[in-house]
């Protein structure tokens, strides 16, 4: 069967990372976590204080920032200038920053030339919030994948103490809904539905029920 490109977009914590790794790993394809990339881009402002209205701080320390991603112990790893960061990136102080990191342009296009160099050779799958908008915009298959927000806060909020993480609901809420408005409502490439992407409303589907739907809409893709 063809190789071919999927993007999956959607809002903070509705499961789209999940969806992602399990159907590149069901399909053999590469995984490309473009969300772990913002919160690199921005864990990095933050140690090196970053002031987010200069233009030019923000290109001189993009020039020093390299990403990669390394599978270690069969889990999808980011690598921020050669540190393994994916505990760093994951914590509530980045999330709270993420969204307006990822809306300032300069970043933005740094990163879609990176996650398009990365898919040139196509058996791909990426997750965002502009993959099939601007990124793919040509993908074979998009899927939008979302969930009531209550739902997608207790998720998050389940995730972050199973990691150890001390955090209270109430905020993950808060955390959530800023971070929907700013990525909806963003100048540059905001989050959007493609017309030609498949809604997926995970509310209450299981990782099972949401990974055979997606696999039937590949299939009809090959």
């Amino acid at each position: 069967m063809k190789k071919i490109i999927i993007a999956i977009d959607g809002h903070s914590s509705c499961g789209k990372s999940t969806l992602a790794k399990a159907l590149a790993s069901h399909l053999k394809y590469i995984y490309v976590d473009s969300g772990a990339m913002y919160r690199a881009v921005t864990l990095y402002f933050m140690r090196h204080s970053i002031d987010l209205t200069q233009e030019k701080d923000i290109i001189d320390a993009l020039n020093q920032i390299k990403i990669h991603f390394e599978i270690i112990d069969g889990h999808n790893t980011c690598f921020l200038n050669h540190e393994n960061v994916e505990s760093d990136i994951r914590t509530m102080e980045v999330s709270n920053l993420v969204s307006e990191v990822a809306a300032i342009s300069l970043v933005r296009s740094k990163l879609v030339e990176y996650q398009r160099a990365i898919g040139k050779d196509k058996g791909i799958v990426m997750d965002g919030r502009d993959i099939g908008s601007v990124v793919f915009p040509n993908a074979e298959l998009k899927l939008f994948v979302t969930a009531q927000t209550k739902i997608r806060a207790i998720r998050r909020y389940e995730e972050l103490i199973g990691k150890g993480f001390d955090v209270r609901l109430e905020d993950v809420l808060s955390n959530l809904n800023k971070r929907d408005h700013i990525d909806s409502t963003r100048k540059d490439s905001p989050l959007i539905q493609a017309d030609d992407a498949i809604l997926v409303d995970n509310s209450y589907l299981n990782r099972e029920e949401q990974l055979n739907k997606a696999v039937e809409l590949v299939q009809k893709r090959q």
